[in-house]
């Protein structure tokens, strides 16, 4: 399921079985799936509570949801703006809004790729805004393959992880029983 009809060609042409929509109206039936995946979306959308419904929505009672969030708006980036993200979320808001949507935080993990450096970011954006052929290249050669080696593995732990010092999170919650 996705946006971009060139991304699902691409993905029909090497078999997959694609969708084009929005997350905040998915065009599938009530209880359709036992897994569901919404990772780096809900926080591209301007009604996350319409998305969070819709991915509620689809999934079957006890199912499983992935979904990854940007945390503490007090770390607002110039990429956050480039990527067009519409907002990050305080932990404890982000479980209630969970909530509210019958899920349940079953285990946690930091999620993404966290620089050491809010300065990495800054000549990133940079180079992002005054040479993007050259910033894109670099880092799809680069810095995308240096950094998936280096990426710590991803450590889930049972509930909601210490959040202070995380910057993305990933949560795998369970669908309430309606």
């Amino acid at each position: 399921m996705d946006i971009s009809a060139p991304a699902l060609a691409k993905l029909r042409e090497r078999g997959a079985q694609v969708a084009l929509g929005q997350v905040t109206a998915l065009p599938f039936s009530d209880s359709a799936f036992d897994l569901v995946c919404a990772l780096d979306i809900i926080e591209h959308v301007e009604d996350d509570d319409g998305a969070l419904s819709e991915l509620s929505r689809v999934a079957r009672d006890g199912a499983t949801l992935m979904i990854s969030m940007p945390l503490h708006p007090s770390r607002w980036t110039s990429f956050d703006d480039f990527v067009g993200h519409k907002r990050r979320y305080e932990p404890a808001r982000l479980i209630a809004k969970i909530e509210q949507h019958h899920l349940v935080v079953e285990r946690s993990a930091v999620f993404g790729m966290q620089p050491p450096s809010s300065r990495l970011v800054d000549i990133g954006m940079w180079w992002l805004l005054h040479h993007r052929e050259q910033a894109m290249w670099w880092y799809n050669r680069a810095f995308m393959p240096l950094g998936l080696r280096l990426q710590k593995d991803l450590s889930l732990v049972p509930g909601m992880i210490a959040t202070a010092e995380v910057d993305e999170i990933l949560l795998v919650c369970r669908r309430a029983v309606r």
